[in-house]
């Protein structure tokens, strides 16, 4: 059957019984599900990754319910565009008929966008879906989420990737009907794999495979490899998936977890991560998880940056494995953390005390005179270079701050402070 219109599109389900995969939030017997059959949905935010079905089943209630549906997209339409729906969806529920309102990619809308829909959502004016693969918490605002149900839609199973593609290529009324085409249990797997849960990538590709091949064939992995893209890992650089990845990275650093530590790093450099972000915040590793149980991984860590900035891509991206297995295998200390906190929670609570006497600099005339430096003892005048003064303000005289680990190199600094402790007792 030749047609015009993208797979994709064409074989979008048009009821419930057509629509595949999502079954922790469409089963038999759940909410939303009857929800839908019975025509009488609530505003809804429709959150997950692309090609999972959100779109489509907007357009399946579409297709269920029995009120009028207006659909526009956040990357077209602005303030205007939503208020003239706005009006109509007035006009129509005065006229004694309820408006469904489809805004896709709702996120790229900004908060006056997002404002102009609190109104009309709250009275009943309309009852809003919308459609983002970002996360609501961040993207939508939180007046307008409280007014929603969010629905959480997974990546498409393996499985329902393997029934979609069968049913693309020989059996459903809208699909290719290729009969003479057959595909090995190896591309199969191949493309199921690299669509990645994306059923429109799954189906773009495969129409375009198709597309290319005439008369009886079999599709194997070395066609696809002739013929075929590399479907880009789904990674925003400003979102969500950006926070989560850099957070899991992080994690697996501070779990001493080398394996995994050096997966998200290539997670997040094949997405198209900066390296010079992911340095920063291997920096920050360093010295917040790791300080001075190992002092050489804050230099490691700036030699990388050094490195990286000299030689650039690809080799200077060796630099990063380097360092992410050197600060997943270092012994961890967040005792430099705990300090910093300890001393400004200190500083706020006790304010500007005074320095005392004997540490002010005597070299002015009316510091001599009020006694700037007396009592001071020169530490290189003592045996051992130590002459064991304590120089915090009187109010805090005995204040412990910094309590060092057993931990790696850290365990010798803590002998020296008990040490020091001891010959100034």
């Amino acid at each position: 059957m030749h047609t015009s219109i993208p797979l994709a599109e064409r074989m979008r389900p048009q009821n419930l019984d057509e629509f595949l995969g999502q079954q922790r939030i469409l089963g038999e017997t759940s909410m939303l599900r009857a929800a839908i059959l019975s025509g009488n949905v609530p505003s809804m935010i429709f959150w997950g990754p692309p090609g999972c079905g959100k779109t489509s089943l907007a357009n399946v209630i579409k297709n269920h319910g029995k009120k009028r549906f207006a659909a526009i997209s956040a990357v077209t339409s602005g303030v205007k565009d939503v208020k003239a729906v706005l009006d109509e969806s007035k006009t129509y529920k005065e006229n004694g008929r309820e408006s469904i309102l489809f805004i896709d990619e709702i996120h790229r809308f900004n908060k006056a966008q997002q404002d102009s829909l609190l109104g009309a959502v709250e009275n009943g004016t309309i009852t809003l879906i919308g459609a983002t693969t970002e996360n609501p918490g961040f993207e939508v605002n939180s007046a307008l989420l409280s007014r929603c149900q969010l629905i959480l839609f997974g990546p498409l199973s393996e499985q329902d990737m393997q029934n979609l593609m069968e049913s693309a290529l020989h059996s459903h009324p809208r699909g290719l009907k290729r009969d003479d085409l057959s595909i090995s249990q190896e591309a199969a797997q191949k493309l199921v794999g690299q669509a990645d849960g994306d059923a429109r990538f799954l189906l773009n590709q495969l129409e375009w495979i198709a597309g290319t091949i005439q008369g009886e064939a079999q599709i194997t992995p070395e066609l696809m490899e002739q013929i075929q893209y590399k479907k880009p890992l789904r990674y925003d650089k400003h979102g969500e998936e950006h926070y989560n990845l850099i957070s899991v990275l992080h994690k697996s650093v501070r779990g001493s977890d080398v394996q995994a530590a050096v997966y998200w790093l290539h997670r997040m450099l094949d997405g198209g991560e900066d390296p010079r972000y992911i340095l920063r915040r291997l920096m920050r590793m360093a010295m917040e998880d790791i300080g001075l149980a190992d002092p050489n991984a804050l230099l490691l860590a700036t030699a990388a940056r050094e490195a990286f900035d000299f030689m650039g891509v690809p080799e200077g991206l060796i630099a990063l494995d380097e360092l992410t297995v050197y600060l997943s295998l270092a012994p961890k200390s967040n005792s430099l953390e705990i300090m910093g906190a300890k001393v400004n929670g200190c500083i706020r609570q006790t304010g500007t005390l005074p320095v005392p006497r004997a540490f002010r600099n005597s070299v002015t005339k009316v510091g001599k005179e009020l006694g700037y430096g007396k009592g001071y003892k020169y530490d290189h005048d003592i045996p051992g270079a130590y002459a064991g003064q304590e120089h915090l303000p009187e109010k805090l005289k005995g204040m412990v701050f910094y309590e060092p680990t057993e931990y790696g190199k850290e365990k010798a600094l803590a002998e020296k402070l008990a040490q020091l402790s001891k010959n100034s007792s």
